[in-house]
């Protein structure tokens, strides 16, 4: 999912005790990816695929993620030189797993799922069979001002905080309480949107069931909870990804009247802490924590998966298996990279390294509140259907926001365009 980064720790990793690898398998394997990540994986010095499976010849081949179903696609359909191992991004892994192209994993999974984290494998698993897996987990957080904490919540401390934001009605009480206590000033997200991906994983059923739309309680009141949002101005009225949203992270944004707002909390995952907030607000360091927030969930990721029609499926299945669940080379990925892994085993060993104390976030362990958020995940609500349902759905939740239409309007109009494109 991000680039794997090379640092002076490598030079000691490289000695770490690899589990063996699967020397009889032999042979040639192609992989196709999105991502150079896999390239690490592949030729990484003493713990990469090739290293450790000296008898197997490896061809990959990169593609840009714009391009990259479009060209899966192509070669799918015409049965010609199809990759035997594919990386499929989170905006279309389910796409494929939903196929009937991909190699039935079940096997695998049997042997590896004990200590395995359970959710990326329901995203995989489609029709009662597992069709691609995850070396990761991307669990979210509520990322939080540790000033602002103490200034209107009196402490900073994650587990007290986490107390006024155990569900979202608490969530709610507390952005109208840091508004009230900070004179309109503090705003508890940037924008509503921030809560969108958080209300997903509130829902207890997908948005297709039995052939048919359904509309989850959770997306009701997300509904309701973003026009009060709106209305109350309880946020920063501004756009998630824009400048706005960034401004947010150091302090620089303002009203319409250029009065100075303070943004609370960001909705992140694994990920958003060193390619987002490290990044783009570094004077902000030291100043931040994370807690669980109102709601388990998810947000990116990369799969692995086999074509059904591969002419070595016992080469494919094995580089899989290597990757997603090999404990020596997740060992050394996981401290080069501080990626979370999603190997149970590996996260108990290297989860307390002292590296992971992280002072961007006052020293907080990060890595190990992660790993018990990505427990509660759950994975059995993505459907290959989702980008599209949630797209319209924005849009109406916009329209019913700016009283463009009644809330009865919105879901209205949200139904009828869903079954007319989407026959649902």
């Amino acid at each position: 999912m991000k680039v794997l980064k090379t640092i002076a720790l490598l030079c000691l990793l490289c000695g770490f005790a690899l589990t063996a690898g699967a020397e009889d398998s032999k042979g040639k394997v192609s992989v196709w990816s999105f991502t150079d990540e896999i390239e690490g994986f592949l030729d990484e010095p003493g713990w990469g695929y090739k290293a450790t499976h000296p008898n197997v010849t490896v061809e990959s081949t990169k593609i840009p993620t714009d391009e990259f179903p479009t060209a899966l696609d192509k070669v799918l359909l015409s049965g010609k030189n199809v990759p035997d191992v594919i990386a499929l991004e989170e905006a279309f892994v389910r796409k494929y797993v939903e196929s009937g192209y991909l190699l039935p994993l079940d096997d695998l999974y049997k042997e590896i799922k004990k200590k395995m984290a359970d959710y990326p494998m329901k995203v995989g698993t489609y029709e009662g069979h597992v069709y691609a897996m995850s070396w990761q987990v991307a669990p979210g957080a509520m990322f939080y001002r540790r000033s602002l904490a103490k200034k209107y919540l009196g402490t900073d401390d994650p587990k007290q905080v986490q107390k006024y934001f155990s569900n979202m009605d608490k969530f709610l009480e507390t952005a109208r309480l840091l508004k009230k206590k900070s004179n309109g000033r503090c705003r508890v997200v940037s924008t509503s949107g921030d809560i969108f991906i958080p209300s997903l994983y509130a829902r207890k059923k997908p948005w297709v069931v039995d052939g048919k739309l359904y509309v989850d309680p959770a997306m009701e009141k997300y509904m309701d909870m973003c026009k009060t949002i709106y209305e109350e101005k309880l946020d920063g009225r501004i756009f998630q990804w824009g400048e706005g949203w960034y401004a947010g992270m150091e302090d620089r944004l303002t009203d319409n009247r250029g009065n100075s707002l303070e943004v609370f909390s960001y909705f992140l995952p694994t990920w958003g802490l060193h390619y987002v907030l490290k990044l783009d607000a570094p004077a902000t360091s030291g100043d931040w924590a994370i807690c669980a927030g109102p709601v388990p969930y998810r947000w990116g990721g990369t799969w692995l998966a086999a074509y059904n029609g591969t002419n070595n499926p016992d080469a494919a299945k094995e580089m899989i298996k290597y990757i997603v669940s090999d404990e020596g080379f997740l060992e050394n990925y996981a401290l080069a990279s501080w990626d979370l892994v999603g190997n149970y085993n590996v996260q108990k060993k290297v989860k307390n390294t002292e590296y992971f104390f992280e002072p961007y976030l006052g020293g907080q362990n990060q890595y190990a509140e992660f790993c018990e958020y990505a427990k509660k995940v759950n994975g059995s609500l993505v459907q290959s259907s989702d980008a599209a349902i949630e797209s319209i759905f924005s849009k109406y939740v916009s329209a019913y926001c700016y009283d463009e239409m009644t809330k009865e309007q919105a879901l209205r109009y949200f139904k009828r365009e869903v079954h007319l494109t989407l026959g649902f």
